[in-house]
């Protein structure tokens, strides 16, 4: 890595905000690409996000921004896709110029509905794409902390360390601590499910379930998150470690969390296309518990709570009668 490769941030929500204001403090310049005129004409004059992480002031000069993929793609040897997985593909499906040779990190926390894969899998399997130079970028981390600057940790995974640490290198700051690791298909499965465990922990607020509960429900909840990752990818891995206990954790209980706000809408009575309308941003637990319901008929783990989250989504069970069966399964 010593011909220090460039970057480029797809997205323009939050996450990809985050990520291009931590790459801004290490490169001398980064593609943006993201879909909105407005908020690229809105960066370029006022120098900020106008509709995600709005505090963020950004110094224009280092940033390429552009609404055509391909010119992101072609400046960048590595690509930070940040955009919710119910997109990808439909973003994908804009470009025109390879992906050889470069290295796809994915900091998108979520499965790709039309292959029903991760994102890791589905650049493998469709693009061609080696393994080595694929990379997952994941927390315990909320982008909102990340632009108030507050101390945060990541863990960049790749089974090429060389990558991996540089990516580290260029995302860490004095509030941004980040360390590696090689368990690429483990953190990113880790995340996808922790958005699914986050929805669960808000739909028994929003049912009226105190602490108590919560705190039975996400010790579960990373039991059976290590049951289902051990079925899909068997591994020697920590499950204890920040990338997924912390990650569960910060994701099941923050104000933050999208997921868990989802959720809580649902517990209250909302259904799921009202609660949808409501949020401004994009609940990937949503999307990826239907796919994640649909693997464990191969893998068979025990999953009650992906199960319960499954039926009052997709099946339109009553949440109320639900979480009281689950309740009984859960120790």
């Amino acid at each position: 890595m010593e011909n220090k490769p460039k970057f480029a941030v797809i997205g323009g929500g939050s996450w990809a905000t985050a990520i291009a204001k931590m790459l801004c403090e290490n490169q001398e310049q980064i593609a943006w690409y993201m879909r909105s005129t407005y908020a690229l004409e809105h960066l370029k004059h006022q120098k900020h996000n106008p509709n995600y992480l709005s505090s963020v002031a950004f110094d224009i000069n280092k940033l390429l921004l552009t609404n055509d993929i391909n010119e992101a793609v072609q400046f960048a040897d590595i690509v930070i896709f940040a955009i919710p997985s119910a997109f990808l593909s439909g973003e994908l499906e804009k470009m025109t110029v390879s992906l050889e040779g470069k290295t796809i990190f994915s900091a998108i926390k979520g499965i790709v509905p039309e292959t029903s894969m991760i994102v890791g899998e589905h650049f493998h399997k469709t693009f061609n794409i080696p393994y080595e130079n694929i990379g997952v970028i994941t927390g315990p981390c909320h982008a909102e902390e990340v632009a108030m600057e507050r101390l945060s940790y990541l863990t960049i995974a790749c089974s090429d360390k060389k990558r991996a640490r540089y990516v580290a290198q260029n995302v860490s700051s004095y509030y941004i601590k980040a360390k590696i690791t090689d368990d690429i298909i483990g953190t990113e499965y880790a995340a996808v499910l922790k958005n699914i465990y986050s929805i669960a922990a808000g739909i028994a607020h929003g049912l009226g379930y105190g602490d108590n509960f919560q705190a039975v429900l996400m010790s579960n909840a990373i039991r059976e998150m290590k049951r289902f990752i051990k079925k899909v990818h068997k591994m020697k891995r920590n499950i204890n470690n920040s990338a997924y206990l912390g990650d569960l954790l910060v994701t099941g209980y923050s104000v933050f969390s999208r997921n868990r706000m989802f959720g809580n809408m649902i517990g209250k009575g909302y259904t799921v296309k009202s609660a949808q309308m409501e949020m401004s941003m994009v609940a990937e637990g949503y999307y990826a518990v239907k796919s994640a319901y649909k693997l464990n008929q191969m893998y068979q783990a025990k999953t009650p709570i992906i199960d319960a989250v499954y039926k009052v989504l997709y099946e339109g069970k009553e949440a109320k009668e639900v979480f009281k069966k689950l309740t009984d399964q859960l120790n």
